[in-house]
């Protein structure tokens, strides 16, 4: 399994990274100012990072009971990213809501415009960050 400092550096750079393509983007795609876009997506940054940590681990754990590997396939990873992503859209939902003051309906429609956009970046970025920082000792399913 990956060490907590790995995990630490994973959630930051997916982050960083996802914010500084995310807030031009959808400022741009959304006709919001940056700071509205900014506001939401940092607070989304804050409330992803922490359930990055701890959807990870538990995504690794449950791999190593059930498959008894952490190499994830395509289907694993297609699974990994969609799961994330729904959990997340359950925490961040009745804070855009609130924050730009729309309906939890449209609050809805457009985090599903952000849910695709993070879930192509997740799926990406973790084969990117898997190549450049691989796990340890990963064995391959045989």
């Amino acid at each position: 399994m990956r060490s907590i400092a790995d995990r630490v550096r994973h959630a930051l750079a997916f982050e960083i990274i996802g914010l500084a393509i995310f807030i031009p983007l959808f400022s741009w795609v959304l006709q919001k100012n940056a700071d509205e876009i900014g506001v939401i997506g940092v607070v989304s940054a804050f409330t992803a990072t922490t359930w990055n940590f701890i959807y990870n681990w538990g995504f690794d754990l449950a791999m190593l009971r059930w498959a008894k590997t952490l190499h994830k396939t395509v289907a694993v990873r297609v699974l990994h990213a969609v799961l994330f992503e729904a959990g997340l859209i359950v925490l961040l939902i009745p804070f855009i809501a609130w924050y730009l003051g729309i309906s939890l309906w449209a609050a809805l429609v457009m985090d599903i415009a952000i849910v695709v956009f993070y879930l192509v970046y997740a799926f990406f970025f973790n084969i990117a960050y898997d190549r450049v920082f691989p796990i340890p000792n990963a064995k391959k399913p045989e």
